[in-house]
């Protein structure tokens, strides 16, 4: 474990965040710069078949050390952070055996409090590590990149735990949704994977929001001011009738579990046209469609009581719950359970309220649920993880490889 917190500092000091209005991948250059030191880092811890492609794609493979046919299974981390808060020059901060209260981040007024995050209260003893509380922290995955990292490094340096093949994932832009658009589910060449992207010690996830995206356009007719009566139609005025339709009780900040939500995230106002940018989340199908619906609904009745200007609806479909590729292959949870309670973790099995490259990469043909790493706050200033949750993503992948072998031994 000496060098998985260095190897956390290290990775959170380059700056990789995504950017969701360029088309290409990596959509930011920067992602790149990190995917190259991760390169060199695989190349020198002797593993085979590294690559890394043009589109910030990185793969690489432990080989078997038994002698008897074991499925390869594979460990999947994001390197991109979050464009909801800036990811660079982010300077961590280690508050060692946290005795609770409030801590500073940085020099400045901001401060992470358990009355605002009272899982604070549950970590009294335990080393955290915080932004500054001028940018995220990026553990959000770099956790995962460093976890994982480690644990092959483990796995490399004591042969004597038996393990099949297993494969290593890096993938770039998944925090604005891409993640798995250009993966090589056959290049990977896994049976199945898990990604390290999740929160606090113990969070086992195989279930997530089917997601759509929705844009509302809102057409106007601008003059200038001063001759605007009667002609002037403010794009503005009709976005903000549309959001009074839509149901205040569900937002994300309404809502948990299994309830699902319309979020208004983004909104380019003018008086000639004003956008609406929503995303629409449900656990059930046919739920996501009935909320699809509802919208296209809202949009007809807000159109019929115009008299000037216009609403248009764009839907988009973004991911599907991965539980229905997952469930049919019952023994990818059960082993992960089994690893976590032989590291004294107890499983704590959630639906994600949100998505993972494995949601997609399920759809792929690579069943993929996700494993903890520790974190919290994930995309904002507030964003913390512990050394001891880091520990234990560690333990769990190592002891996931073997009880994985074991599983198949003669």
């Amino acid at each position: 474990m000496d060098k998985l917190i260095e190897r956390f500092l290290r990775y959170v000091s380059f700056e990789t965040q995504s950017n969701p209005s360029v088309a290409h991948c990596p959509s930011t250059a920067c992602q790149l710069v990190l995917a190259e030191q991760l390169k060199r880092e695989l190349e020198e811890l002797e593993l085979c078949d590294v690559t890394l492609d043009e589109h910030g794609y990185l793969m690489a493979r432990l080989p078997s050390n038994v002698d008897f046919p074991v499925p390869a299974i594979g460990f999947i981390a994001h390197m991109d952070t979050a464009p909801d808060a800036s990811g660079k020059d982010v300077k961590p901060q280690i508050v060692e055996n946290y005795i609770g209260g409030d801590i500073a981040l940085g020099i400045g007024d901001e401060v992470l409090s358990p009355i605002q995050y009272p899982d604070l209260n549950k970590l009294h003893g335990h080393n955290i590590i915080t932004t500054d509380g001028t940018t995220l922290l990026g553990a959000d995955n770099k956790a995962g990149v460093a976890e994982i990292i480690t644990a092959i490094a483990h796995l490399k340096a004591n042969p004597e735990i038996k393990h099949g093949d297993i494969c290593i994932g890096f993938t770039p832009d998944e925090e604005i949704g891409r993640g798995a658009n250009l993966f090589d589910v056959e290049k990977f060449n896994a049976e199945w994977a898990y990604t390290i992207d999740g929160g606090p010690i113990g969070e086992l996830e195989y279930e997530n929001f089917n997601a759509t995206s929705a844009d509302v356009i809102c057409h106007g007719v601008n003059v200038h001011p001063g001759t605007a009566k009667g002609k002037m139609v403010n794009a503005m005025n009709i976005a903000a009738q549309f959001q009074l339709m839509m149901p205040a009780e569900e937002t994300p900040e309404c809502t948990e579990g299994y309830e699902g939500f319309y979020h208004l995230k983004s909104m380019e106002p003018a008086v000639a046209k004003t956008e609406l940018g929503y995303i629409i989340r449900d656990f059930d199908r046919q739920g996501l469609e009935q909320r699809k619906a509802f919208m296209q609904q809202k949009v007809d009745e807000l159109n019929s009581r115009l008299t000037k200007g216009r609403v248009e609806l764009k839907l988009t479909d973004s991911y599907y719950n991965m539980r229905e590729m997952v469930e049919p292959h019952p023994h990818i949870i059960e082993y992960a359970k089994e690893a976590m309670i032989a590291c004294d973790v107890q499983p704590d099995i959630k639906p994600i309220r949100g998505g993972t490259d494995g949601a997609r990469l399920s759809f792929k043909g690579l069943p993929c649920p996700n494993i903890f790493t520790g974190g919290y706050n994930f995309h904002g200033i507030h964003e913390f993880i512990t050394v001891e949750g880091m520990e234990l993503a560690v333990k769990v992948i190592v002891k996931l490889a073997e009880t994985t072998a074991s599983k198949y031994s003669k």
